[in-house]
């Protein structure tokens, strides 16, 4: 992300500009009209817990269609052909699934206002600290990720330095989470939804249109690729070679399983959002109302990939001044006449912020819960930790301006934010699925359980892999089997460890552990229609299941 292209550079007019103004006055508007609902500290980091499903699902699926998602895997669409499909049908909708059917209930069951206080609930002290100083920084460090490669991305495009981006883009996310807490953040992720699809589908059409449509695209990748750089299983063999560098275990068990379920059941950014929804059954169809737009993403995204590459076939090659970031800012440059790119650059820019805001309301939720409200400055009033809340969202978006540029030596994106997944979601999701699943597990080995995975796995990474004691062909390859090891290291050392801890009397895990349900938990909050056919949440977790599959029949043959 550090060297674009030169060549970037878009003729943007006085009409793309007031488009782009436009949006961040609205973006400003929806938050102080938020700030009319918050009153409480629950009021800004939950929202209350009032708002319907509708609004929470496709919240949820905006704040992971952030700036990493369209740039990064489109990039991964150029670098690794269709086997990208595999981040969305087996590397998300099964564990969005779950995390509805399955985790919702002892997240929103519990009372917890965030999923490092579950661990607080389930295993003790020792786990939610070490868990919540682990997401703390993983959120700043995610966060500055999208902070980053937006001024990067928006000096190439429009000229602006860097500072100038970071600091206007950085400025408006501060002042709408601050002044609106999660509510703010949360519609504007609604209004981010639909600015960011104006801007896609319409460079997809175009685009589709230039290279002579889908045929055109198979023809020409297909000579210049290979015949399996269109398909997602053809090359993943056991020993065979291909771009991505993983077989298809590592694919079903490194992604499909671990990464996937770790970071979807886990991060904080995403289970806010379902949190603060006004039931359990709006909370259960939360993630499942964002699995349907979440399994047609990739149309929008990858396929814009796929002919970046046709139009650009050089890009992501040494020496081409094009790096595989660069796919959708090309197509920008080449495709669009003004007004529509002022949408397309308005649409960027949404994802940008969608994915700051969401990792700094996370952020702001997690260290003044859980950090500081539970063991620097206990037993103040609600309103010190509201205001201490805003002042914290402050110090999040300034770290992430400055871990912004850690993100500097990947030409991919997406490679680095897969390597930090493995590195934090990963362990703590292990503790999470023993301990949820597993009533004899200790509170020692939720804590052992999540730093030896957490261990483990940069241990993979740097060493292993970066020194060349292990061969593995890419980055990504690496990653999966960074969660791989993650896992396996995690889940032995916490059965090791419980055989020799005490656990916690049974009586004190109500709502916590799988078979157990939280007194009352049923009754709460129900609303007349939640049982209606097209509200069932099973309904809703097979369809996007069944969905996702037949999406890979055209990617399989």
């Amino acid at each position: 992300m550090l060297h674009l292209a030169e060549g970037l550079r878009l003729p943007t007019n006085g009409l793309d500009y007031t488009i782009l103004a436009i949006y961040f006055a609205v973006v400003l508007g929806i938050g102080f009209a938020a700030r009319r609902s918050v009153k409480t500290s629950l009021d800004f980091f939950l929202s209350g817990r009032s708002l319907p499903a509708w609004v929470t699902g496709l919240a949820f699926v905006a704040a992971n269609l952030g700036a990493t998602e369209i740039l990064g895997m489109a990039a991964n669409g150029v670098q690794y052909g269709a086997y990208t499909v595999h981040w969305y049908w087996i590397g998300a909708i099964p564990a969005m699934v779950f995390l509805g059917l399955v985790m919702m209930p002892f997240y929103y069951g519990s009372k917890v206002r965030s999923v490092p206080e579950f661990l607080l609930h389930r295993f003790g002290p020792s786990s939610h600290l070490l868990s919540s100083v682990i997401f703390a920084v993983s959120s700043v460090l995610i966060a500055g990720v999208n902070l980053y490669a937006m001024a990067i991305v928006l000096e190439a495009l429009l000229g602006w330095p860097e500072w100038v981006a970071i600091v206007v883009a950085g400025f408006f996310v501060l002042a709408y989470i601050t002044i609106g807490g999660l509510s703010s953040a949360i519609y504007n992720e609604v209004l981010q939804f639909f600015v960011i699809l104006a801007a896609l589908i319409p460079l997809t059409v175009v685009g589709l249109k230039r290279v002579g449509g889908w045929d055109g695209i198979t023809s020409s990748l297909s000579a210049s690729q290979g015949g399996d750089f269109l398909t997602a299983w053809d090359g993943t063999g056991i020993g065979e070679a291909n771009p991505l560098g993983a077989n298809w275990l590592t694919i079903v068990l490194g992604l499909g399983f671990v990464m996937s379920f770790g970071y979807w059941t886990t991060n904080f950014a995403e289970v806010q959002r379902a949190l603060s929804a006004k039931n359990l059954s709006a909370a259960k169809r939360t993630p499942l109302i964002a699995a349907f737009p979440k399994i047609l993403i990739p149309m929008v995204v990858v396929v814009p990939g796929f002919i970046a590459l046709v139009m650009e076939p050089t890009i992501g090659q040494a020496g081409s001044g094009l790096d595989y970031n660069d796919a959708i800012p090309v197509l920008m440059r080449d495709l669009l006449p003004n007004g529509v790119l002022g949408i397309a650059v308005t649409g960027l820019l949404a994802a940008f912020m969608a994915g700051m805001a969401a990792n700094v309301s996370s952020f702001n939720t997690v260290f003044t819960n859980d950090i500081w409200a539970a063991y620097l400055k206990k037993g103040r009033e609600d309103g010190y930790y509201l205001k201490a809340g805003r002042v914290v969202t402050a110090v999040g978006v300034l770290i992430g301006m400055g871990t912004a540029f850690i993100a500097a030596g990947f030409s991919n994106i997406m490679n680095y934010l897969q390597t930090l997944f493995s590195f934090f979601n990963v362990p703590l999701f292990v503790v999470f699925i023993i301990g949820m699943f597993w009533k004899r597990t200790t509170p020692a080995a939720g804590f052992w359980g999540l730093l030896s995975g957490t261990v483990a796995a940069m241990v993979n990474y740097f060493w292993l892999y970066q020194q060349g004691i292990i061969d593995i062909p890419s980055d990504q390859g690496a990653n999966f089997v960074s969660s791989i090891v993650a896992f396996v290291v995690g889940g032995i050392v916490m059965v090791v460890v419980t055989l020799v801890t005490k656990p916690k009397p049974v009586e004190q895990l109500a709502g916590l552990v799988y078979g157990t349900t939280s007194p009352g938990l049923d009754l709460e909050g129900a609303e007349e229609g939640d049982e209606v056919w097209y509200r069932k949440p099973a309904l809703l977790g097979w369809g996007a299941i069944i969905l996702a599959a037949i999406c890979y029949v055209p990617f399989s043959f």
